[in-house]
């Protein structure tokens, strides 16, 4: 009786290693299997969705077989692991395991948007309305509206925005690329304000933004930044005005149509600083680092004047004597390749994507 019970244990533990072993082949092999996909094509990962979902949509449109054993490879194996939502990329033949693996790792696309220096809000609502990866949440909203949402309803857009490259994920929402870049410029210009010289002339941080944004569209070149801040520095200490062009250019809208005349310069709007003394308004352009560090840290000096050479740079003056002088040489005698400043930041972003 013993024996016969020592002979069905052994063909039961015999049964189950077989069936073990065949288990084990089965989900090594769906494992090895390569994907039969013709071209590198996006799995686009919803919140919500499971990979026994995903195994067996595969499975129907006919790039893998046998998403039951691997179902149960997952079950079996990666039971506690979460499935990040996002897109990932799937190539020609390769080994479903290495699909798994990308979900074990949460290795999604990552796609990216530029903001650039120097843009103003309506372009910044622009890039981000073009980019098909970004819900689209705030495009009926007017620019009031859309800085509510954000939680910060007395707040004017403009310049309250890093310029820089933000990566993120398909499905992010138009919204929470602008939180981040709100949060980011409102911590670079507190490190900022911290380390400002003396004796400078504003009441608080937001006039220094307000400073860095013209520094920001009046030079591209580096290198002068701090100069041309030290020129606008010393020109409100003596009371005089600003008389920089992109605050009229700024403050004509769209009635800007590449030039602007001697009316423009007399035109009477909150930005126009040929008539109205000490900063203007608001900023008039989204600015980086750089130009919120010179506006803080202005370059010694007895310059009170600058104009364009044409090709990029400019010539500071202490005088207006050697300031007309200037102007009669560099714009009075315009080149046909002359330019104010540095070529032309792109103005649109490329959206772009790359892997982690």
């Amino acid at each position: 009786m013993i024996r016969k019970l020592t002979l069905a244990l052994l063909a039961l533990l015999l049964a189950c290693a077989l069936a073990a072993g065949l288990v084990a082949w089965k989900m090594h092999a769906s494992l090895e299997q390569p994907l039969r996909i013709s071209e590198t094509r996006l799995l686009d990962v919803r919140p919500g969705d499971t990979p026994s979902g995903l195994l067996q949509r595969l499975e129907r449109e006919g790039a893998l077989d046998g998403s039951f054993w691997l179902r149960l490879y997952w079950r079996l194996k990666l039971s506690g692991q979460t499935l990040h939502s996002g897109e990932y990329r799937l190539q020609p033949g390769m080994p479903v395991a290495d699909m798994i693996g990308l979900w074990q790792r949460g290795e999604v696309v990552q796609h990216s948007l530029t903001i650039v220096e120097g843009w103003n809000f309506r372009q910044l609502r622009t890039a981000l309305a073009g980019l098909p990866t970004v819900e689209q949440t705030i495009s009926t909203l007017s620019d009031q509206e859309v800085m509510a949402k954000l939680g910060h309803p007395d707040v004017h857009p403009e310049g309250r925005f890093f310029p820089d490259t933000y990566s993120f994920t398909r499905g992010v929402t138009d919204l929470e690329l602008l939180q981040r870049a709100f949060s980011r410029l409102e911590s670079v210009l507190a490190e900022e304000w911290q380390q400002r010289s003396d004796g400078l002339p504003y009441e608080n941080e937001y006039e220094a933004l307000i400073m860095a944004s013209i520094i920001e569209k009046e030079t591209g070149v580096p290198a002068e930044r701090g100069e041309i801040a030290g020129v606008f520095v010393r020109r409100l200490a003596r009371g005089m005005l600003l008389q920089t062009d992109p605050t009229v250019i700024y403050g004509m809208g769209e009635q800007y149509r590449g030039r602007i005349t001697r009316n423009d310069l007399r035109r009477p709007t909150p930005y126009n600083t040929y008539t109205n003394a000490g900063l203007p308004p608001t900023p008039i352009a989204m600015v980086g680092r750089e130009a919120i560090h010179a506006a803080l840290h202005p370059a010694d000096g007895s310059s009170l004047y600058f104009v364009a050479r044409g090709d990029g740079s400019h010539v500071f003056s202490d005088s207006l004597e050697a300031h007309n002088r200037a102007v009669r040489e560099y714009q009075l005698k315009r080149r046909a390749d002359y330019r104010s400043s540095p070529p032309p930041r792109p103005q649109a972003p490329v959206p772009a994507e790359t892997q982690p």
